[in-house]
């Protein structure tokens, strides 16, 4: 296995020890996406765990008019999943594009159980990972509620400044629950 593997990022001997590593790394499979290309359809299963080495992708869902409103971004480093798809083998309703050319590591379902059953620093990832999306989710989904788009927009660019540089300006703006003129708007009040 190469020293300077992506995944070996992902996990580090501070958690891992090298033994686990080396069980853990060969179970990914690398797959490239090309730009707009889908990780995940509507309807589908999800059966893979995405981590992202790089480019940039969306997940987004249709709303009653058939727009589509993205309902995450994922990044270098980030696992690109619809976690309820994954673990209740329940078909989603959500989509996951590339929205750039992409390489990602894939795991399917039954190896994540493997993993997430037999190693015990791996279980402990998975959890510390998804209760960080839950509260992702949840801050969110109160922040539509209580905040103002430009306090929204802020977040973003503060939590997470390579999406706003590098995904468009429609994707940011049906993420933030507003216009794409109203986006502009803001960037505008802001830049001066």
């Amino acid at each position: 296995m190469q020293k300077d593997h992506f995944l070996k990022n992902i996990f580090s001997s501070n958690a891992f020890t090298e033994d686990e590593i080396g069980r853990i790394i060969p179970k990914f499979k690398q797959i490239n996406f090309s730009k707009n290309d889908y990780l995940l359809s509507e309807g589908t299963t999800e059966n893979y765990y995405w981590f992202l080495e790089k480019g940039y992708c969306r997940s987004y869902v249709n709303d009653t008019k058939g727009n589509d409103i993205t309902t995450n971004f994922y990044g270098q480093g980030d696992i690109a999943i619809d976690w309820s798809s994954f673990f209740l083998r329940s078909p989603t309703r959500e989509n996951i594009q590339a929205l750039t050319d992409c390489i990602c590591w894939q795991l399917d379902f039954e190896t994540f159980q493997q993993l997430f059953h037999s190693i015990e620093a791996f279980r402990e990832q998975g959890r510390k990972t998804l209760v960080g999306s839950y509260f992702e989710l949840k801050n969110q989904s109160v922040s539509f509620i209580a905040d103002e788009a430009k306090e929204r927009y802020l977040r973003l660019l503060k939590e997470k400044p390579h999406i706003v540089k590098n995904v468009s300006l429609q994707h940011i703006a049906t993420y933030l629950g507003i216009t794409k003129f109203s986006l502009s708007r803001i960037r505008k009040e802001i830049s001066s």
